[in-house]
């Protein structure tokens, strides 16, 4: 600061509106020679309260204070970048899991149709062998009252016809035969 109070008094004194005052220039009669002694007694006074030095430590302090709030925000910006690397990588990580998850369900959605399908395809085989089974039940059901049914219908016939043909001779000689035919068989 005294660098600048030495250089700024010479100045003063060689200033050329210092020279155009009228009379001596060091009387008290000259104003400009009243403002220099004014303006270097206010210069004597600041160094005297040591202002110059008072403003250097104002000014170092808040030089220091903008310095730490410049680190200060630096490691935010740091941390703020870190944290977004963090957060984005979580996001590609997520956002593969999801991937995975998906194609997991996919996967298992075609199983579980092709599981779907093969238990239709056995649920129609068991079904239509069933119903063979039934018609097979069935049919055999029906040959039979049918082959009952013509059995019935043929022994009637055959009655009618015997009842029709046989008079009592005819039945005493079948008698005799049958009868015959029994002892030959037991003997």
């Amino acid at each position: 600061m005294r660098k600048l109070i030495i250089p700024a008094a010479l100045a003063g004194t060689m200033a050329t509106p210092a020279l155009a005052a009228s009379g001596p220039f060091f009387s008290l009669g000259n104003t400009n020679f009243i403002v220099l002694l004014g303006f270097l007694l206010f210069l004597a006074v600041l160094v005297y309260f040591k202002v110059p030095s008072l403003l250097a430590k104002q000014l170092d302090k808040r030089a220091d204070d903008i310095r730490t709030e410049l680190d200060e925000a630096r490691a935010l910006r740091e941390e703020a970048q870190a944290l977004l690397a963090s957060y984005e990588r979580k996001s590609r990580e997520v956002s593969e899991q999801a991937e995975r998850i998906v194609a997991h369900a996919r996967e298992e959605a075609k199983i579980a149709a092709e599981q779907a399908k093969a238990e239709i395809a056995d649920s129609i085989q068991r079904r239509l062998a069933g119903a063979e089974s039934q018609i097979a039940s069935a049919e055999a059901s029906a040959i039979k009252e049918v082959r009952d049914r013509a059995a019935t219908v043929a022994v009637a016939a055959a009655r009618d016809v015997v009842a029709q043909q046989m008079n009592d001779a005819e039945a005493n000689r079948l008698i005799d035969d049958s009868i015959a035919q029994v002892g030959a068989k037991l003997h």
